[in-house]
């Protein structure tokens, strides 16, 4: 995935809700695209008609989870937090101690 011809979208009440939950919003969750060693993931439980993914990169000082899809070569990002399950996932992946 180039980033550099990414292109984000959201709901911005969404991004209102994500932030009072997660103190997470989704112009910062971007940054975790750009890591290196990010992880892709596709989210297998979710039974929506498009396929939906994990991204787990590292953002600041933790290691965040972005929930997203793509929609015609646009990223829409439609969750976002700092999750203990992704760090795991992520740390397992890069084999970091």
């Amino acid at each position: 995935m180039s980033m550099k011809k990414a292109h984000f979208e959201w709901d911005e009440e969404k991004d209102k809700e994500n932030q009072a939950k997660h103190n997470v919003s989704f112009s910062s969750a971007q940054r975790a695209f750009l890591d290196p060693h990010r992880i892709i993931v596709e989210d297998v439980n979710h039974s929506a008609k498009e396929k939906r993914f994990y991204c787990i990169g590292c953002v600041g000082e933790g290691i965040m989870t972005v929930r997203f899809t793509y929609r015609e070569n646009v990223i829409r990002i439609y969750g976002a937090g700092y999750w203990r399950k992704g760090r795991k996932i992520y740390e397992e992946q890069n084999k970091v101690h």
